[in-house]
């Protein structure tokens, strides 16, 4: 089964070659650090993209220097080494005015022991009279192909992104390929750090797939296991912990955050997980919150509820800090369960069909149109510019989670108190109150989604 349906493309290559302004380049924007001096990209970054289509999670990392010495540069080539571990495609960047350069040797040795795909790139080639020259020289590496590229002003830049977004289709093609039984529920279980996840598939398996321990972080990586209950399957997906930003420096513990945000590219339900001895922290909100940004369906466990067993009044106040940090979230069944006793586990899984169903959810434009209606008849729109707000039809224009769109006279005018009166209505009439819907509006005679 494929690990994640979002694969992590990561730039790698000594120090000062222009990965950093590769990854503005791609990401389009100024997230990493360009400086000429050495070693300024010391972490990684991340970034999600989309091109054409095709989505990746670009990582840039610090540059790969031999010089055991430096710790600073021990500390660049341990998380370049990650990078090269953990990563799906590889972009390792050279410096063509540099020319080849010995630790371009010693990188290009460590990736022959890699099947991953690689593309070598040859950097700073500002054109054509100039590419066959520099060029030359990398050709001692005894690679298939060099790309050619100036990261800096664009040139070779669009045939290198067809040469990366042919290798991400291909990938993609092969993880489509996987067979799994029809509408099966994938179900992602996320949250920060020894909070149970492994412990609560075990405990829903009834025996031991996944590795369990009491050390933070020992799940590295998305882990699947297909379980088959009746005429239903579902796909669990346990996730690594996703740790507060500021402590995520051991070197793969960055690589298990952009797996657990993959996981949620590929998941239909998300299922956060609350440690309930340690009650609601800033971190589990931040969790939910990557959910909510892809549109999951969402299920909150208050897990170890066998630690405030007979203590009702650390019962209550768990519960209300839950309900204080996510007064966002009312849609999204919150539970209590213990994966160590089983506590709660027998009623999860009819809540996830109940979720899975709302999120799929298909409705006739009739009942929309009608709900649309009523719904206007009973609260009339407010005025804007001195013109009273129109609303003439609805219809859906998407699944997972459902997405309606209704044309009217000024999509600016719409107030969001009458967007959320109007979305409140369509969870009512349409049986969606366990998922994330989204209204778009758009004026009259317009294509394009505001």
């Amino acid at each position: 089964m494929p690990t994640s349906s979002c694969p992590i493309v990561a730039l790698v290559g000594r120090p000062n070659v222009g990965k950093s302004t590769l990854f503005n380049r791609i990401t389009r924007s100024r997230k990493a650090l360009v400086d000429p001096t050495p070693g300024v990209t010391r972490d990684r970054h991340y970034d999600r993209v989309v091109w054409e289509e095709q989505p990746f999670i670009l990582v840039d990392t610090g540059g790969i220097d031999d010089n055991p010495e430096d710790l600073l540069v021990s500390h660049i080539r341990e998380q370049a080494m990650a990078a090269i571990d953990e990563a799906d495609i590889i972009v390792f960047l050279m410096d063509g005015r540099a020319g080849l350069n010995p630790a371009d040797h010693e990188v290009a040795e460590i990736l022959r022991r890699t099947e991953k795909p690689i593309l070598y790139v040859v950097n700073k080639i500002d054109g054509p009279e100039q590419e066959q020259e520099q060029l030359a020289p990398f050709y001692e590496l005894g690679v298939d192909r060099l790309w050619s590229l100036s990261a800096e002003h664009t040139y070779g830049f669009k045939t290198l992104m067809e040469g990366l977004v042919g290798i991400l289709a291909d990938r993609t093609a092969a993880d489509a390929a996987v067979d799994l039984p029809e509408n099966t529920v994938k179900v992602a279980f996320l949250g920060r750090p020894n909070v149970g996840k492994s412990s609560m598939i075990n405990q829903i398996l009834g025996e031991e797939r996944m590795v369990v321990s009491d050390i933070s972080g020992t799940t590295r990586d998305s882990v699947d296991t297909l379980l088959v209950r009746g005429k239903y399957s579902y796909l669990l997906i346990d996730t690594a912990g996703i740790r507060r930003k500021g402590k995520t420096r051991e070197k793969l513990e960055k690589f298990s955050i952009l797996k657990s945000l993959a996981a949620l590219e590929r998941c239909d339900v998300a299922v956060i997980l609350i440690d309930a001895g340690e009650g609601m922290t800033e971190q589990d909100t931040r969790v939910i919150g990557y959910a909510l940004e892809q549109g999951r369906g969402l299920i909150v466990l208050v897990n170890k509820w066998d630690l405030v067993a007979g203590d009702r009044k650390r019962q209550e106040e768990i519960m209300a800090q839950v309900g204080l940090a996510l007064p966002f979230l009312g849609f999204a069944p919150l539970m209590t369960v213990s994966a160590l006793t089983g506590y709660g586990i027998k009623r999860l899984f009819p809540v996830i069909g109940s979720v899975y169903r709302q999120f799929k959810a298909k409705f006739p434009t009739a009942a929309l149109n009608r709900l649309l209606r009523e719904a206007v008849e009973e609260h009339s729109p407010p005025v804007y510019k001195n013109k009273r707000l129109k609303f003439y039809y609805t219809s859906q224009i998407g699944t997972c989670p459902p997405k309606f769109v209704i044309m009217t006279n000024s999509s600016k005018g719409v107030h969001f108190s009458y967007e959320r009166y109007l979305l409140n209505r369509f969870r009512e009439g349409l049986g969606l109150d366990k998922v994330p819907i989204q209204i778009f509006f758009r004026d009259k005679g317009e294509q394009r989604e505001k």
